[in-house]
């Protein structure tokens, strides 16, 4: 999958412009992971969205295995806009993982050169919160 095609489908992406989108790829880096390797560790300080482009990886929060993720799948958003540490720790499948990456330096930039950015992140991420606020969704831990 091309970055340009995986971006357009990530919920905080969704209706932007195809120049801004251009703009976040010419932004971002492409990286290939063998299988087994640690790809972000929890507590880490580093920050930062990675979304699969191929392959699978493995999600554990406190040494639990939390799912797994495949293409079109993402990580990092939080740490994307407020730069804490890592929250979970995500390791590539048996066949490693190929993922595009945005720094947060990159991505305060593109912020700044298109505010109107801002809006969609707010509705989204407070659609987020307001699932992980509901009922349902605690029945299911």
């Amino acid at each position: 999958m091309r970055p340009q095609e995986a971006l357009s489908r990530v919920d905080l992406f969704q209706g932007l412009s195809r120049d801004v989108l251009d703009e976040l790829v010419q932004r971002g880096s492409t990286h290939q992971t063998g299988s087994g390797t640690v790809l972000v560790q929890q507590g880490s300080p580093e920050s930062g969205l990675q979304l699969v482009l191929e392959g699978t990886a493995t999600v554990f929060v406190n040494g639990v295995e939390r799912g797994s993720m495949g293409e079109g799948d993402f990580f990092g958003e939080i740490s994307l806009i407020d730069s804490e540490p890592r929250s979970a720790t995500v390791i590539a499948g048996p066949d490693g993982v190929r993922t595009f990456a945005v720094s947060p330096l990159s991505f305060s930039e593109l912020l700044d050169a298109n505010p109107s950015i801002c809006r969609t992140l707010l509705t989204v991420l407070t659609a987020r919160i307001r699932q992980i606020q509901s009922p349902a969704s605690s029945d299911n831990d």
